[in-house]
This record gives structure tokens, sequence and C-alpha cells, in this order.
């Protein structure tokens, strides 16, 4: 049982798809397989249950994933004791975090890391921020850009980076919400949302309704902040956005803001890892930067 199978195993495990774990861990189909038969044979159970359709877990499989999720953890817990003073810093980090905080946040965080971790390789998956406690519990990324939840699992760590403010935004195109965002008296009863779909967005754009006393009108649940401000911008409705997604947006001419008549709590934002995987050397260097 080596590192190299044991990687290509929690790949697996993540992915369901024989070929995409083969083409993403650079081997061929066959030697992906017979790794994995190795394993099975060295547990002595079966770690998949397989057809022509799909690949899912088995009881014997989430019990050795845990097994080689704390192997990999010790492993580079002890490459680190053996050798604290190694010249670099070497291995995988694998990111998660919306499309705007790839433009508002990432960037200057990579480039303190790479100054100093230039050895480490970075792998960036971009999506749906309320997706990334999700993505860090799956194992499917190391740390994730997250907006910090009300409700935040122990299991996990956070490590602050910065407030975001949220806005309500409107269309200045002309259009019907256009013309009742106008009126000196907005009915905010009246107006059509466009809301996210769950996650904490949803949470503070609840609060905020209950706190408005208003029956919302939804004209649409949407996926990610940044759907948000395009429906919004082609006059679908009135949303509410944190800032940072509002000024990296290609239709910010197109949006105005407009003053709440109760304030929003600002977002937390920051960096989630799982707790027990903070002494992980990589990812504690990356920690250590923010």
């Amino acid at each position: 049982m080596d590192i190299r199978s044991l990687k290509l195993y929690l790949h697996l495990c993540d992915s369901l798809h024989f070929a995409k774990t083969a083409e993403q861990s650079h081997v061929s189909p066959s030697t992906l397989s017979r790794a994995l038969q190795r394993l099975e044979d060295e547990v002595g159970s079966k770690l998949f249950e397989r057809d022509n359709r799909s690949v899912t877990i088995t009881h014997a499989g989430l019990e050795f994933k845990r097994f080689a999720e704390q192997t990999l953890s010790e492993w580079g817990q002890l490459r680190s004791r053996i050798d604290p003073n190694q010249q670099f810093l070497r291995g995988n980090l694998n990111l998660y975090c919306s499309v705007t905080a790839a433009y508002s946040h990432l960037p200057t965080l990579l480039d303190r890391f790479r100054r100093d971790h230039p050895h480490v390789d970075i792998k960036l998956t971009t999506g749906d921020p309320a997706n990334a406690v999700s993505q860090i519990q799956k194992n499917r990324a190391d740390i994730a850009i997250i907006a910090l939840p009300e409700v935040f699992p122990d299991t996990l760590h956070f490590t602050p980076i910065d407030k975001v403010p949220i806005s309500v935004i409107a269309p200045t195109m002309h259009c019907q919400v256009q013309q009742w965002v106008s009126q000196s008296n907005i009915d905010w009863a009246k107006l059509p949302y466009i809301v996210p779909d769950h996650g904490p967005g949803r949470k503070r754009i609840d609060q905020w309704f209950k706190q408005m006393g208003i029956k919302p009108n939804i004209y649409a649940q949407v996926s990610g902040q940044e759907a948000i401000v395009s429906m919004v911008a082609l006059g679908c409705g009135v949303g509410i956005s944190p800032e940072a997604v509002i000024h990296n947006s290609p239709v910010r001419e197109r949006i105005q803001t407009l003053a709440s008549p109760v304030a929003i709590p600002a977002f937390e934002l920051g960096c989630c890892c799982k707790e027990k995987r903070t002494n992980d050397p990589i990812i504690s260097a990356f920690l250590e930067i923010i």
C-alpha cells in the first residue's frame, strides 16, 4: 500500500469516475484499475461497486477513505518533522472559491504564497460559494474561500480575511423595475426579487425580508451571486449582493445601489479548511500568509 495509490483512491472517491480520475491524475485507466485492485486485495474487501453507468463507494470504501485521509495527513506531517528545515515546500494545494473571489481576494493571497512556496502546485476550482463548506467536507478542496455561515461546523477551521458589505441593487436600464425603484416611496413588497437558492446569501436576504415585514415576490432563485447581478442588470428584478461581486461584475455599469431601510450585516470572508488538517505543512503555510 503506497502513497501514490492512496492519492489515486481519494481522487476516485471524489470523482466517482474512473476515466476522469485517470486523466486528471495523469495515469492510464489500466494503471488506475490495477492500483484499485491491489488496494482491495490488501484491504480484503470491495471498495467500490461498479456498473456500466455509475460508481458508488461501499461501506468498506468509506472506512478506508477515512484511513487514507488520515494516512496522507500524517505522512505530510512526518516529512515536515523529519526535515523541518527543508529548503522548499512541495506538493499540491486544491483551492475552491467563487469566480468573484478569484478576482477580488485570491490574487493577493496567491502572490504571497507563490513567492514563499514556488514549488507547491496550485489547483483552483471556481463555483457557487454556497457550496464551499461542502467542498471541504467532501475533501474536494483543501482550502475554500467562504462567507462565514451562521452555523459553522466544529470540525472546520476559519481564518478571517475581510469584511464584505452587502447592498441592495436594481437595474439602471429603462424597465418596469427601474420605474418602481425611482419612486420617492418605494413599495418594497411589490418589487420582484432575484435571490440565491441556498447558502449564507439566502439567509441574509430572508432576514432582510423579515426585518422589512414583507412577503417577498420571488422572481427567480439562482445559483451564485454573479447570476443575481446579471439578472438584475437585465431588468428582471432587485437583488441583495456583496459589494465585491458588484464591483467585479462586467455589467456593473448597468447596476444602481439602493438605500436599504434596514441595515444589512456584512459578510465575514475567510479561508476554511478541516480543523484536523491545520497542521498539514502546505495548508498551515497558506493560512500563515493571510
